[in-house]
């Protein structure tokens, strides 16, 4: 698209790209296990997660956790400690596992049977940016209607997709100014 920014922050304004703000969105909207895994509850908490199910068990080992289920076991007792290497792994498959159940849910709520979920585009900080260089950019709101894309991009963690999905189908809908909403601060919504 003619109008992505190659040079962001050149004149030193700050910000995170809008699919950025929208997966930390959709990730509190997840659920997640907010005690570190690094705590004994945490560790425990996301084992469990994993081993519920004979689904679980098979979601976790094809995001990537291959261990055997003596080792699950040995871990859940505290018998034994997973290396740092197979903490990233269990991390990593819980929050795979987690999106996966819970982008249905979520799609569901967003789309709101296409009526849709109100947006709120928090402009990108340019306070950093000496007066001659900083533009006006506006809090925006925006109703999206239709969150498929962004949701199983989401889901399956292709940041490329979602940053496609998220321009694409949303951002344009801004009109002419959509390139001013590339970087934002935040972005915010509820389900």
């Amino acid at each position: 698209m003619p109008e992505r920014n190659i040079e962001f922050g050149k004149f030193r304004a700050r910000g995170i790209k809008g699919h950025e703000a929208v997966a930390r969105q959709l990730d509190a909207l997840a659920g997640f296990v907010v005690t570190p895994i690094t705590a004994r509850r945490g560790l425990a908490a996301r084992l469990h997660y994993l081993t519920r199910s004979a689904h679980a068990r098979e979601a976790a080992r094809a995001a990537g956790l291959t261990v055997t289920d003596r080792t699950f076991t040995a871990w859940l007792d505290g018998r034994r400690s997973p290396s740092k290497r197979n903490l990233e792994r269990i991390e990593t498959a819980y929050r795979t596992v987690r999106r996966h159940n819970v982008a249905r849910y979520l799609l569901a709520r967003l789309n709101r049977e296409g009526r849709g979920t109100r947006v709120e585009f928090h402009p990108l900080n340019q306070s950093q940016v000496s007066r001659p260089q900083q533009r006006v950019v506006e809090y925006r709101t925006l109703n999206v209607r239709r969150w498929d894309r962004i949701v199983e991009s989401w889901a399956v963690g292709d940041e490329a997709a979602l940053d496609e999905a998220w321009i694409s189908d949303v951002v344009v809908d801004l009109g002419s100014q959509w390139g001013q909403y590339e970087y934002v601060t935040n972005i915010g919504f509820a389900a």
